[in-house]
């Protein structure tokens, strides 16, 4: 990225950029975190002589983003997935932005559903005070459902009646 005024070309102009301290401050991430997402790829930066990092205006908009996708639960694996379909060196367009959450739609509806379904489970759990480990969607005896993989299995949505019949 180059640091020099450019002609009416549009070209890329010192004021467009920004220094990291005051990326930070408009974004609301510390320094440290806006280092390490350009560590990983997720935004760019140009240097000065000196060694500063400039970045562009663009930067703020792709910041954003990955705060709200990660609010959501997303991986920042999935968020340099979906910000590798933009374009690096400017902002996104309407549409661009537009394309990229019709790509979302579907996975953010399931993550809500996830949420919605342990929301209420959690509520009837809670307020149970254990009292009918029978209906409980904690109680696992003897781990049966462990065998359908890692973590709380009936909140995750198995069926605990598939496990806990009793072959006896």
């Amino acid at each position: 990225m180059n640091l020099k005024s450019r002609d009416g070309a549009g070209a890329m102009r010192r004021n467009d950029l920004l220094p990291i301290g005051e990326v930070a401050a408009r974004s609301g991430l510390a320094t440290s975190a806006i280092r390490f997402y350009e560590a990983e790829g997720l935004i760019s930066a140009a240097r000065t002589p000196a060694g500063q990092r400039r970045f562009p205006r663009h930067t703020l908009r792709r910041l954003a983003f990955i705060r709200a996708a990660q609010r959501v639960g997303l991986s920042l694996s999935d968020v340099a997935d979906a910000l590798d379909t933009l374009p690096a060196g400017r902002a996104p367009t309407k549409a661009e932005w537009a394309r990229l959450s019709r790509t979302w739609r579907h996975r953010l509806d399931e993550r809500i559903a996830d949420l919605e379904r342990l929301r209420d489970d959690l509520t009837g759990c809670i307020g149970c005070g254990c009292l009918s480990l029978s209906s409980c969607r904690l109680s696992n005896p003897s781990d049966a459902a462990g065998a359908n993989g890692t973590g709380p299995r009936f909140l995750l949505g198995d069926d605990p009646d598939s496990f806990l019949a009793d072959p006896a």
